[in-house]
This record gives structure tokens, C-alpha cells and sequence, in this order.
């Protein structure tokens, strides 16, 4: 019930914009070619595929962000997995990462199901959108710099699209590091909440909140506060060895559903 009034209080015309716009920019995102090292590894993969799905259609291209463009809260991840959204054609579906971040996304209210497998398998996200800070799978899930620099004015696209954005999740460093550079490219060009203090003393920890301010009244969605909010990659290199378990993920999850509730 909560949920019906919050989706209820939107702009019917703010939400189709939003739609039209992210739709525009996945588009975009599925044809692009800019990093050739990332296209051919992602076309390669799709070719000789992975024996147990050997049978199955791999997406093998860019990977566009999904959900819902009422949202309030943005998860941006590192890459699409070989296997895993590049195989399946969305993001954080059909693989581990994939298991932890949407079962944690169902239990906090923002997932309609606990499991992401296939593109076509049903699930919605409510009050969230999935991104990543790259849109390729890259080989040994290692990105060079002017590979993340290529990707980085989709996701600065994405958040001038999302009209009701209050919290962004980066899962992991890079993400989190990715996250901060398109705040300040937005800094540099004075737009948004570009117009905020530095972002000089945000260090990645697991749990971290920042609270990014603008001093402009009213509130607009250009000026309004935005909760950035640091939490370890749920990887397998992070979940195998107890460095992130499902306990301190909902924890962080339980926290920015409260800053949620309370806006």
C-alpha cells in the first residue's frame, strides 16, 4: 500500500519524459562501438559461449540500464558479467551477483520477485534503476580508464533523466570512484547539484552515506539533496569469502529505504 502513494504522488508527464528519455539512451547504449577491445571480447564471448549454455542466444553487445523511471534510488554496478549480462541482455541477471543483489532489492521492497535469470522472466523493479559504470563486459573484469571515461556520459544521462532521484547505491570502488567523476564533470559544467560542495573527502567504505547539498531554494529536481551510499560489490570474490554477507547487505538497504521513507 505504501508503495501505491508513493508511485501515486508522481507526475504522469515527468514519468513518461523519464521513459522516452531512458529508452533513447539504451538504444544508444546497445549500438555503441566506442571502446573496440570491449566490443570484440563481448561478440567473442557470444560466439563461443560458455558450455552450459551452449544452446542459448547470447546478447553479446553494450548492456543498457533497467527499471523503473519513477525512481528514487540508482544502483550503479562495476560491468555486465561475460556469463552473466551479456549472455542474458539486462543488467545483474544470470549470474551470482545477480542472485544476491536482486534477492536483497526483493526483500527491501524493490524487486516484485527474489530472482533475476533471464530478460523475460517477469521481474520488476519498484522505486529503482540498475546501471553500471561500464557497459561491457571487459576480459579478467579488468576496465582501462578511458574505457570508463567512454561509458561515463551515459550514466551522466541517466541522471539528469531520473526525475525523482534521491539515492545512488555504487557497488564497489570503481563504481563508487566512476560515480564521483560524473558529479564532478557536472561540478565543472555548473549544473545540477553540480552547484554542491567538494567531493574531496568521500572515501569508499562499505556502509558509507554522503549527502550532497545544493544552496539553491526552492528545491528542484537540479538542486535537491542527493544520499550517495558506498556498499562492497555482492561478487563472488566478496560473498564467497564473507567480505560482504547478505546480513550487511540488507543493512545498507534497510538504511536508504529510511532515508526514503523519510523524504
Amino acid at each position: 500500500m505504501q508503495e501505491s502513494r508513493r508511485f501515486e504522488a508522481h507526475e504522469p508527464g515527468r514519468l513518461d519524459d523519464a521513459a522516452a528519455v531512458l529508452a533513447g539512451i539504451n538504444r544508444e547504449i546497445a549500438a555503441c562501438d566506442r571502446c573496440p577491445r570491449l566490443v570484440k571480447y563481448c561478440q567473442e564471448v557470444a560466439t563461443v559461449k560458455k558450455r552450459e549454455y551452449r544452446d542459448e542466444e547470447y546478447w553479446g553487445r553494450p548492456l543498457p540500464g533497467f527499471g523503473d523511471p519513477q525512481a528514487r534510488l540508482l544502483i550503479v554496478g562495476l560491468a555486465p558479467a561475460a556469463h552473466g549480462g551479456n549472455r542474458t541482455g539486462r543488467m545483474f541477471t544470470g549470474d551470482s551477483s545477480a542472485d544476491w543483489l536482486i534477492r536483497a532489492m526483493h526483500r527491501a521492497g524493490f524487486a516484485s520477485q527474489p530472482t533475476s535469470r533471464r530478460r523475460d522472466d517477469g521481474l520488476l523493479l519498484h522505486d529503482a534503476y540498475i546501471t553500471a559504470a561500464a557497459r561491457c563486459a571487459p576480459p579478467q573484469n579488468k576496465l582501462a580508464r578511458e574505457e570508463i571515461g567512454n561509458c561515463l556520459p551515459f550514466l551522466s544521462r541517466e541522471l539528469d533523466a531520473l526525475p525523482n532521484l534521491r539515492v545512488v547505491m555504487a557497488l564497489g570502488k570503481i563504481a563508487f570512484d566512476t560515480f564521483k567523476l560524473a558529479l564532478r564533470n557536472k561540478a565543472q559544467a555548473s549544473e545540477g547539484w553540480g552547484n554542491s560542495r567538494t567531493l574531496t573527502g568521500w572515501q569508499f567504505a562499505h556502509g558509507a552515506f554522503y549527502t550532497l547539498e545544493t544552496p539553491e531554494t526552492p528545491e528542484t529536481p537540479e538542486t535537491r539533496p542527493l544520499v550517495v551510499v558506498a556498499s562492497y560489490h555482492p561478487s563472488r570474490q566478496n560473498t564467497n569469502t564473507g567480505k560482504l554477507t547478505e546480513l550487511m547487505f540488507d543493512d545498507v538497504f534497510a538504511k536508504i529505504r529510511q532515508v526514503l521513507d523519510s523524504v
